[in-house]
């Protein structure tokens, strides 16, 4: 290493001085209800050309049984053709009704399993395919009747570092809530050291949304690692959709990694306990020479990842749950 390249290069881990839990600086004057409600309803507004994520790209494999999940009330089946098409449609058997996310793919058509009937994911008997995307990390399907929104061609998938230079993970997790209250959730920042000391220290808000034109929340927050190392960034978030909030760091460590929050419906409108499925796609991206064996080690680092984020979201989606009981009954503030 040359001696010009010793001056430029930074160590990733820092030394914190973040203070006790206890002796932290409030943030509830901050986290004003209503910038939250405001910056929740700009999200609510924006089309989704009736487009829901249902879970990871690398969960539905070419050669490998089909995948089920119920979005909005909906059945759906996946599957992949010999070639890896995607391809999806209602989940009951149009014969019978018998489950098809229990059938098998021979030679990429889709079997039922009661009686026989195959589906090579064109119209059947009845049986109408959905509109399926595969964007390379994430499957999304397109529900019209569910949506009731204006369809579009393709989803709104918020930019990602190249394909091949990040190391990604999808976390799945299910919640007694609706989708609002996931987002809601992600656009309150303000919770994250008071919420997450384990994760999270020296967090503060820097910037709030003003408006439509001004619509990103900005943070300066260290992720602890352990102990009192830390890697501090400055991230931004935004929410692109109705049910989806992307964390994108734009300084510090891993400049460019993002972190989307998927929020899918699994219950009808209907339903008296809904349920949503939170579906978060990691994807982390560093220039530095030695993160080439992270993505090289990236088979063994991806549960490490899926731990992490899962252990955010035991208590995140009890915030959730919680912000759903109390609107459910009226006892919700502001």
């Amino acid at each position: 290493m040359t001696d010009q390249r010793r001056a430029a290069w930074t160590p990733p881990l820092r030394w914190g001085r973040g203070s006790a839990w206890a002796a932290q600086r409030p943030t509830w004057q901050a986290a004003r209800p209503a910038v939250i409600a405001a910056a929740l309803d700009r999200a609510s507004a924006r089309p989704s050309g009736n487009w829901f994520v249902v879970g990871a790209s690398r969960d539905v494999r070419a050669g490998a049984g089909p995948r089920g999940r119920t979005v909005g009330g909906v059945e759906v089946v996946v599957w992949r053709t010999e070639t890896g098409e995607p391809h999806a449609g209602p989940g009951a058997c149009p014969h019978l009704g018998a489950p098809l996310r229990d059938g098998r793919v021979v030679c990429g058509t889709l079997v039922c399993r009661w009686h026989g009937l195959a589906l090579d994911g064109g119209p059947f008997a009845g049986w109408e395919p959905y509109p399926v995307h595969d964007d390379g990390l994430l499957l999304w399907v397109r529900l019209d009747a569910v949506g009731g929104e204006e369809p579009s061609e393709r989803p709104v998938v918020p930019a990602r570092p190249a394909p091949g230079t990040a190391l990604d993970a999808v976390f799945t997790a299910v919640g007694r809530c609706e989708p609002q209250d996931v987002v809601a959730n992600r656009l309150d920042p303000w919770h994250g050291a008071w919420f997450h000391p384990y994760s999270f220290v020296n967090l503060t808000v820097k910037q709030a949304p003003a408006g439509v034109d001004d619509d990103a929340f900005v943070v300066d927050v260290s992720f602890r690692v352990t102990g009192r190392l830390v890697v501090p960034v400055r991230a931004e978030f935004t929410a692109p959709g109705p049910r989806t909030v992307l964390m994108r760091v734009t300084g510090g460590e891993g400049a460019s990694s993002v972190v989307e929050t998927h929020a899918t419906p699994l219950t009808g409108p209907r339903a008296g306990r809904p349920r949503t499925a939170v579906i978060e796609a990691i994807v982390a991206a560093s220039d530095r020479r030695g993160f080439a064996l992270a993505r090289a080690a990236a088979p063994a680092l991806r549960p490490l990842m899926r731990r992490t984020a899962g252990r955010l979201w035991r208590d995140d989606l009890a915030y959730a749950e919680r912000r759903w009981a109390l609107r459910s009954t009226g006892r919700f503030p502001g």
